[in-house]
Parts: structure tokens; sequence; C-alpha cells
């Protein structure tokens, strides 16, 4: 069953990244072949590509996760992986997918800022990622890539790393790959899968029936796995009479109601139909598609890249061309659409039995699980989603995932196990919560998600600052966390939850309430981990700009401005923060708020110094000065009349710059600030002896 031996636990860093995946792994022999002998050939110049296609249910994602583990030990600097896909059929821009890996690679690396553009090669969270892999070896695991345009921009030149992409669609753009195609399983792995999950016995006893099930799965994982869960909950239904209930099932009408049955029977099956366009017993190239008239793969390499390839099985072939990126790489011009799955697929009608089979709790929580951030949660989020205690909910999620309908995540750091919904079935879950749930009881359920999460983290931040605000009102025990380190841990394991359930809440704008809060207790929070990347920080004060703009409140949308060019400053993106800062002081006018505008006027007129231009940091930095005089501020006063004096000097206007140095001193020697009158003293000083020297 299990073609090739796993690497030691812990011997390759990153290996608990990858989804956990079934128990159970039948089958797919040739296709393990396949990638290994593909990943074994040379390469040269630059990082070779592995390409795994198949339809949603294929099993794509178990079989690069198992051979990832069977691999791991030939990249001894780690495995990394991502999703490219939200389970709703959202794209990942690849500047936020270079991020994330770029902080598994190493934790403590300086993660770039967002670039203006998400999706170039040149986005510096994209060339950071390439200039980190160069002299590693390193396999990155991409999974649910929808288009060419996602991978491209992560492809380093380093031969010695390895690239994994899976996809449901065409994968074009990318020269020099031919995929391995995911049909279904062979006849012998479908029997074996369902001996296994059903029961020995009832199989046995009944292979033709087996034979018929398989069939109407189109032998595809997915549906298999789900008509052996809703045959081990009907212990009395033999296994002939599941396949006709499936095939009975697929025609259907979609989105059938929890607790329903019947229907009018489909004329025709379906399901016999989809698996009749499978073959069970090789790997499908591109070649085979083209052989079947069909012009090429789904998920496949260009065709001329196809006619060219004479080997069985998808391997990636050696790599002929090298140097720079731009000659082996050519992206699509647009970004692909999600596949979608057929309504009348084998594996939304084994999905349809098993729902309607469902007590009403555990069907109520596989539909709320669509609103968790990323479809995925534990026992903490779920609970209060749907509003029950934490145990049962911890229940309840065991049970959906002991019937295939969760897949099950890496655990937290502290152990909690964390499930996902399957993207193959977000939509009809969506569509399922549409048609059954009131959006009275969606909107609470959301609300109360935000207010756990805010909870949790004001939690997380009283255990890592202990002196600082008063501390929340305590967590049930179910919830709570118990020592600091434990907050750390659960902070940054679930950053990325946590940021998207903020951008979740903020996007659809009618929780702004409670996603500003949640915003308020992350910017407290993450920095007390001691490990807040200035990307995150980036994103959430973006969350709270896009709140502020959208409720009229310039006075906040200037406070967040502001934040946004100080990251830029640190990063030293003066363009970028100069034109934050610009945008700062409008809104602080509008506001009619002139501290605001003054610390603005500062911040900019900075940026123009950075960048060399004297004459205008003079001009913002006067500006400033006007402000700060004004208002009193003699502490900022002495600072910019320092910051103008060094704006005269960079123009040779000495004289100007001798009388500002002066002014300075006069307000420092009122202020009592020895220290700071000691240093712009020193800066007359030097002055004065440049220009009697001649200067």
């Amino acid at each position: 069953m299990d073609p090739g031996p796993d690497a030691p636990a812990g011997a390759v860093p990153g290996l608990e990244r990858l989804p956990a995946g079934p128990t159970l792994f039948v089958g797919r022999r040739a296709e393990l072949a396949a990638l290994r002998a593909a990943a074994a050939r040379p390469a040269s110049g630059r990082c070779p590509v592995l390409v795994l296609a198949g339809r949603p249910g294929s099993g794509r994602t178990t079989l690069a996760a198992r051979f990832a583990r069977t691999a791991a030990a030939d990249y001894p600097d780690g495995v990394l992986f991502a999703r490219l896909s939200a389970p709703d059929g959202g794209r990942v821009p690849p500047a936020r997918a270079a991020r994330l890996l770029l902080e598994q690679l190493d934790p403590e690396a300086a993660v770039p800022l967002p670039g203006a553009v998400e999706d170039g090669r040149d986005e510096p969270g994209c060339v950071a990622l390439r200039e980190a892999l160069a002299g590693l070896r390193v396999l990155l695991v991409l999974d649910d890539v929808r288009d060419a345009g996602q991978v491209w921009p992560l492809l380093a030149d380093e031969p010695g790393c390895l690239v994994l992409a899976t996809t449901a669609g065409p994968l074009t753009g990318i020269e020099d790959i031919d995929p391995v195609i995911l049909g279904g399983l062979d006849r012998t792995a479908s029997g074996e899968l369902l001996a296994d999950l059903v029961g020995g016995t009832r199989v046995s006893c009944d292979p033709v029936g087996a034979a018929d099930l398989a069939e109407a799965c189109a032998a595809r994982p997915a549906a298999l796995r789900l008509m052996a869960g809703w045959l081990r909950g009907n212990a009395k239904t033999a296994v002939t009479d599941a396949a006709r209930e499936l095939t009975r099932v697929v025609g259907e009408e979609p989105a059938p109601a929890a607790g329903t049955s019947g229907g009018a029977p489909g004329a025709k099956g379906a399901a016999q139909d989809a698996a009749r366009d499978v073959s069970k017993d090789t790997p499908r190239t591109s070649k085979d598609a083209l052989k079947k008239g069909t012009g090429k793969a789904p998920g496949n390499a260009p065709e001329k890249a196809s006619k060219n390839k004479g080997e069985e099985g998808g391997a990636a072939p050696g790599v002929e061309s090298a140097g720079d990126p731009a000659a082996w790489v050519k992206p699509g011009p647009e970004p692909a659409e999600p596949v979608p799955v057929p309504d009348n697929d084998p594996l939304l009608g084994a999905f349809t039995l098993l729902y309607r089979s469902l007590p009403a709790a555990q069907a109520r929580m596989l539909r709320t699980l669509t609103l968790a951030p990323a479809q995925t949660a534990d026992p903490r989020t779920a609970s209060a989603l749907v509003g029950c205690p934490v145990p049962d909910a911890a229940v309840t999620l065991a049970a959906l995932a002991e019937r295939e309908l969760l897949g099950e995540e890496a655990p937290a750091a502290d152990g909690t196990p964390r499930y996902r919904v399957p993207g193959r079935l977000y939509p009809r879950l969506v569509r399922l919560r549409e048609q059954e749930d009131r959006p009275a009881e969606t909107e609470l359920a959301r609300a109360r998600l935000l207010e756990r999460l805010v909870r949790l983290t004001e939690a997380a931040r009283a255990l890592l600052d202990p002196e600082g605000a008063p501390a929340p009102d305590p967590l049930p025990a179910a919830l709570r966390l118990r020592s600091a380190e434990h907050a750390r841990g659960w902070l940054l394991g679930e950053r990325e939850l946590l940021l998207g359930a903020v951008a979740d809440a903020i996007g659809q704008g009618d929780l702004d309430g409670s996603a500003g809060r949640l915003v308020t207790a992350l910017l407290r929070a993450l920095p007390l981990t001691g490990a807040a990347a200035p990307a995150d920080l980036y994103r959430l004060h973006e969350l709270v700009l896009t709140v502020a703009e959208r409720n009229g409140r310039p006075r906040r949308a200037s406070a967040a401005l502001l934040n946004l060019a100080d990251l830029q400053v640190a990063a030293g993106r003066w363009e970028q923060a100069a034109a934050h800062y610009r945008a700062a002081l409008e809104h602080a006018r509008k506001a009619d708020d002139e501290p605001l505008c003054a610390r603005a006027l500062e911040g900019a007129a900075g940026c123009h110094r950075a960048l060399g231009d004297a004459v205008r940091a003079a001009d913002w930095y006067g500006r400033a000065l006007g402000l700060r005089q004004s208002l009193g501020d003699h502490a900022a006063e002495a600072r910019l009349l320092a910051r103008v004096a060094e704006a005269h000097t960079a123009q040779r206007r000495f004289d100007e710059a001798d009388r500002e140095y002066r002014a300075a001193l006069a307000v420092l020697r009122r202020l009592g600030d020895e220290r700071a009158r000691e240093a712009v003293g020193a800066a007359l000083a030097d002055l004065r002896e440049r220009v009697d020297a001649g200067w």
C-alpha cells in the first residue's frame, strides 16, 4: 500500500506543515513512480517544476503530500507548503504566498512589505524568496494552483530546489513541463479502499457491488471515502444498493436539504458516464489526452510540449533552457477561473447521500464552518460559530472528520486539533447554508466568532504583558490560555487565521465594530510576541484605513496612513512613504487636526530629505515648523528648526542655516535640554568651521 518509506520524523524541517491526509493510502504506484523519476532527472539553471493535475476529489493533495514525505530526505533544507487557492475559489496572490513561504523557511527573516502590485515577479516578497532559496535544497509544495502566474514569480534560479504544484485546471505558461494527470484509482486499489473503510466482509461478499460502487464514484478517492462513510452509517445497506442509490441521487436536483430524501431519479447514470471517461489503470499524461482527441488534458502543459514528449506517467523532463526566467516562463494574460464541480458529479452525489444522513447538529456545524477564516477551525472557533460548549464542538468536529466531511489539518502548537472544509465541498455547503439558515443566524455566528477571537487575543496580550492594561475577564476553562508561552504560541500559530477573520469581516462591511476591536487587540498583542512581522502590521493598518474611510472618519484614516508611512520608512521605501504622508495630511485637514497635520508634514519632509531633495525638505519642514509653533510645542519646534537648518546647509544657504541653528539653541535653552543643546551646538560649530575654511 505504501510504495516507499517516509522520511524519519523530524529529520527534515517542515514535514509537519503538510496536510495530514487520510490514514489509509492505497494505489497510485505508477503516479508516484512518475513523480520520482521526474524529480531524479538532472536540472540545470533553474528550479525544476513538477505538476500533478486532477479533478476535485482525485486525491492530488494527498498524493503530493505522500510524495513530499517520501522525497523529503533529498531536500535537507526543508519542505515548504502553501495553498494558492482558498476553498471559495479565491486566488492567492504570489506575493502573499511568497511571504508565507519565507516565514516557513526562516521565521526570523525580515519579510518585505507588500508591493504596489502583488502579481509581479519583481514584487519584494517574491524577490526575497528567490534570493533566500539560492544555494539551498528545498522542496516547495504549492497546492491548488489556479494559474501559472501564481507559480512563476516564486521560481528561483536554483536547480537544487524542486517545486511540486497541484492543479485542477490547465497550468499553461511554464515551459518544459509534462504533468502527471490523476484519473481514478484502479480496480484493485478501489476495492482495497472500500474494504478497509467499510469492512472487509461486506465488500468481499459482494465484489460485483463493490465494482459497481467504484464505477459509480468514477473511482475517485474522495467520492469513495464519502460513500464508505455513508455505508458505515447504514450498516444494513448492501454495497450494490449503495451504488444504485448514488446513481439515483446524481440525477436529482442539486442542494438537497439535510434530513430530506427522495426526489426524481435520474434518467441516466451520470456517475457511470463519468467513470467511463476515467482511466483507472495508469496515470494519464497529456499525450494520452491528445490520443483521445481532446487536444490537451486538463491541467497539462502546452500542446506543443505534450507532443514532443514520449514518456508515460507524466514526468517533468530535464531542463533544456536556463538563464533569464523570461525565456522559459510565459504567464497567461489573465488568471484562470476555478474549476467547478458539476452538480451531476458523483462526488456531490456521494456528499448528498452522506449529508442527508447527518444529525441536525452535525449538519449545522458543517454548514456554519464555511464562515470560519480560511474555512479552518478548531473547537474554540467552531464552538463560537454554532454557539455550543467547546467539548461538544470537539466531538462534532471529530465525527465529521471520521465521516470524511472535514479534512484534518496539522494540529495547533498546543496540540489542539484543527479541521478544514474541503474546497471541493465548499460551494455546495455555502448553497445549503443560504437555503437552510436565516441571514440573521449567519450574521450572529460571525459576530460570535469575532468576539471570541477578540477575547482570546486580549487574554493573550494580558499574559504577555501583565503590567500593561488591566486584564480582561477570565475565559472559561476550555478556552483559557495557560501561560505566556502558550499565549505566544497561539498568537503566532493562528496569526494568518486571525488576520483572515479581520479581512473577511471588514470586506463584508457589516461588523465593523467587532472587526475594529479585533484589529486593535492584534496591534497591541502581536508586537509582544517578539516576532510580529511588519507585513502583518501593515495589513492591519490597511484594514483600519478601509474601515475609517468607509465610515467617514478622517482622523482615524489619517492615523492609519501615518502608521503605514512609518512602516514604509522603516523599510527604506521613501517614495511610497511620502505618498502615504501626503494622503494622511489630506485626511488630517478634513478632520481639522493640526497635530496630525504637523506630523504628516514632518514625515513627508523627512522622505524628501532621504531622497536628496533639500528644497522640498526645507519647504515641508518649514510648514511643519509653523504649525508646531502655533501649537506651542517647543520641543518639536527646536527639532524642526534644526532640520530646516540642515536643509539650508544642503542648499549652501549658510546664513539661513546659521540663523535656524541659533533659533533652535534659544528654544532648547528655555527648555533646559542640555543634551540637545550640545548636539545642535556641535552642528552649528561644524557649519561655521567649514564656512571659515572656504566651503
